[in-house]
């Protein structure tokens, strides 16, 4: 967050305000300066999709919006305005395949003004608190009979917990996670959104702050558990990021060594991230 000491540079300029969260097939317009020219660039389009998406400069999954507006480089931190003229999000990266095209996406006014409020709150940015969990969908009729479940009873199943998280000290592996808050988790993993939408239960988790306590809701052998979690930002073994600089390393005999980081495993394992050697090496 930065700011300009200086009252002659606000004088003569008039501040955007910050719009509601658009709806699907609402118009936006993405201002900014990519590259292709030295002037600004303005290109239009509308919502096609908000939901959970995975934030790749932190590393974290949070509410966001895709748009069908062309977004390159360039165009990262530019504003996106509704037909009102208000900011609704910013933009911040694309999707590039070649099966796809005209795929942005933007961060959505919600988490803009909880990243600024927690500042207030807190005179520093502590980030966006997690359940700590790895979870399973339940819509297999008979994954929710062999976990003991009732027919009306609806849910996900925790897969592993984070060791590091301050909820592996309360859940476990194969609790049931029925509500968080008091809003039931459906089977699929989603919970009810606005105007009849369903949006990933990790939303209702990314609303709270760091310190913040929310009621979890568990079922484990058959029996119905109710925990108050302290939630917290992710304690990350390995940084998500190197903060915009460039990576430190230190070269002798011919030997290159580095600090390991996700960039670094991204780099070098591209789609393994996910599967085998990185899951070992940050579990560890």
């Amino acid at each position: 967050m930065l700011t300009v000491n200086d009252d002659e540079f606000w004088e003569g300029v008039s501040p955007v305000e910050f719009g509601e969260l658009p709806a699907l097939q609402d118009a936006v317009t993405v201002a900014g300066y990519p590259i292709g020219g030295d002037t600004i660039s303005v290109t239009s389009g509308v919502v096609s999709r908000i939901e959970i998406l995975s934030y790749i400069h932190g590393s974290t999954e949070l509410l966001g919006l895709q748009i069908d507006a062309a977004i390159n480089f360039g165009n990262s931190g530019g504003p996106a305005f509704n037909d009102k003229g208000n900011c609704v999000g910013i933009a911040f990266q694309s999707l590039r395949q070649d099966e796809a095209e005209n795929i942005g996406y933007v961060i959505p006014t919600p988490v803009i003004q909880h990243f600024i409020q927690d500042y207030e709150k807190n005179v520093a940015y502590t980030g966006f608190p997690i359940l700590g969990i790895e979870w399973q969908k339940m819509e297999n009729p008979d994954l929710r009979k062999a976990m003991g479940m009732k027919p009306e009873q609806k849910g996900v199943r925790i897969r592993r917990v984070d060791p590091t998280a301050p909820e592996s000290g309360v859940l476990k592996s194969s609790d049931i996670v029925l509500s968080f808050d008091g809003v039931h988790i459906a089977n699929d993993g989603t919970v009810p959104f606005r105007h009849g939408e369903r949006i990933g239960f990790s939303y209702l988790v990314s609303q709270k702050y760091a310190g913040d306590s929310s009621a979890v809701k568990v079922l484990r052998n058959s029996e119905i558990l109710n925990f108050n979690i302290k939630l917290t930002s992710h304690r990350r073994l390995i940084p998500a990021h190197n903060k915009g600089r460039p990576p430190s390393y230190y070269i002798i005999a011919g030997f290159v060594f580095t600090t390991v980081s996700v960039p670094y495993l991204r780099s070098e394992v591209c789609c393994l991230l996910q599967n085998i050697l990185p899951v070992t090496i940050i579990i560890k």
